[in-house]
């Protein structure tokens, strides 16, 4: 336990000092530096970073972005009418991509709804349009519980029907007016008791529609939603016009979020290659690029290359400690060069050398692993963002802390290959 303690220490004065160093991300250059070393491309020579840079700078830092298969050998970014709204999926088991764990329908109905949904026959209706006419349904509503929800999970892990269901955005009078918004950018309704639609008796063509929807744990993004163009442009000029005559600044500032969720759009990356294999192994990088760069745009950058980790190491001398504690923290300060050395080794240098000779500098001087060359990490583009920097730190001692506290470990033995091997060892297959 002691141990673990000195862990946990030796972390905290690690974090401070990789978030003492870190900035700000200011520049299109910047965002370019972390989205191509991000996506294991420093030189930029497949365009993913710049890719990347200009569908941020479309949309704004904030704004929506989703990668997609194109349908051509080019790669390209279009700006399509969207919205995105933090709520995530009610149940992992609506996720249709187990890898990403995110739920991407195509051309789906949207159900929008204003009330509580707990009984499994008011939906039954639409469900059954629904799977009639092979599309998959999504749902909004303020809430679905009980059986209507095991229900939908049924269905759809029986394969009956592609659904998923998210909460509502937004919360009293302005979850009622996003909803509106989601209505009018998917040409939908709000089906609501107070307009007097009940939920039994909703047709398909007061269901909205788009091209795509795209559902993680937190996010819910709409992609080219299939409402009148004519209307979505009234509700912008009706929306400007309350931001315009309202006196509160937190009525105009939640104003101003729904203006830039609705009149924003979504930056789509259609990703072009040649082959399916090339397709899919260009659109993880594309992913990764655009984590990292959201990571740098959220909390900043620090110098790459394990500079930050090993600057930090530091750090640690200001500690005073002693016994399993201070065993804890040497713990930590090796690992913290470790980054360094592996970077140096894989370039087919001597890594402690490299290690050594980095501790000899100062501040953002460290080795460049593209060029074999040292010097500052900054200046030559070689960043990352520090909130990836800094969970790796955080997540990694985390586990290595729970393991060391863990009293006993279960793991399962592979089947032995042959009769011989079974023979060898009798316990195999089993738990030990």
């Amino acid at each position: 336990m002691q141990l673990k303690i000195g862990i946990d220490k030796a972390v905290v004065a690690a974090v401070d000092a990789i978030t003492a160093r870190s900035r700000a991300v200011n520049t299109h250059e910047e965002i370019l530096q972390v989205a191509s070393i991000a996506a294991n491309d420093p030189a930029n020579d497949s365009n993913i970073g710049a890719t990347v840079a200009e569908a941020l700078e479309k949309v704004g830092k904030d704004g929506a972005i989703t990668i997609e298969e194109g349908n051509t050998s080019e790669t390209a970014v279009d700006i399509v009418e969207g919205m995105q709204f933090d709520r995530g999926f009610l149940s992992p088991n609506f996720v249709t991509d187990m890898q990403a764990q995110v739920v991407e329908f195509a051309n789906p109905y949207i159900l929008i709804n204003t009330e509580k949904i707990s009984t499994v026959t008011d939906l039954v209706p639409i469900m059954e349009k629904a799977m009639q006419l092979g599309r998959p349904l999504f749902i909004i509503a303020e809430d679905i519980e009980g059986e209507a929800l095991s229900t939908l999970v049924v269905n759809k892990l029986r394969g009956n029907l592609q659904v998923a269901a998210v909460k509502s955005p937004g919360f009293g009078d302005r979850r009622k007016e996003m909803l509106e918004d989601i209505a009018i950018l998917t040409g939908g309704q709000v089906i609501s008791e107070e307009t007097g639609i009940r939920l039994e008796n909703i047709v398909v063509g007061m269901l909205g529609t788009a091209r795509r929807v795209v559902v993680d744990k937190d996010n819910t993004t709409i992609v080219d939603g299939s409402g009148a163009k004519e209307s979505v442009e009234g509700r912008v000029a009706q929306i400007r016009t309350q931001i315009e005559e309202t006196a509160s600044e937190y009525d105009q500032e939640k104003l101003e979020e729904r203006l830039a969720k609705l009149a924003g759009g979504v930056a789509v990356v259609n990703v072009g290659a040649a082959t399916e294999v090339e397709m899919k192994e260009k659109k993880a990088r594309f992913e990764d690029a655009l984590a990292a760069t959201r990571a740098a745009v959220e909390e900043g950058i620090v110098p790459g290359g394990g500079i930050a980790l090993l600057r930090a190491a530091a750090s640690l001398s200001d500690l005073e400690l002693a016994g399993d504690q201070e065993t804890g923290i040497n713990i930590i300060r090796r690992s913290l060069l470790s980054p360094v050395r592996a970077i140096a080794e894989n370039a087919g240098m001597e890594g402690s050398v490299v290690v050594a000779k980095v501790q000899e500098g100062e501040g953002n001087y460290g080795f460049n692993a593209a060029t074999s060359e040292y010097g500052d990490m900054l200046e030559e583009g070689v960043v990352d963002p520090t909130k990836v920097v800094r969970s790796a730190l955080q997540n990694a001692s985390s586990i290595a802390g729970l393991l060391l506290t863990t009293e006993t470990l279960i793991t399962e033995i592979e089947e032995p290959p042959d009769a011989d091997a079974a023979a060898a060892d009798p316990h195999a297959g089993h738990f030990h």
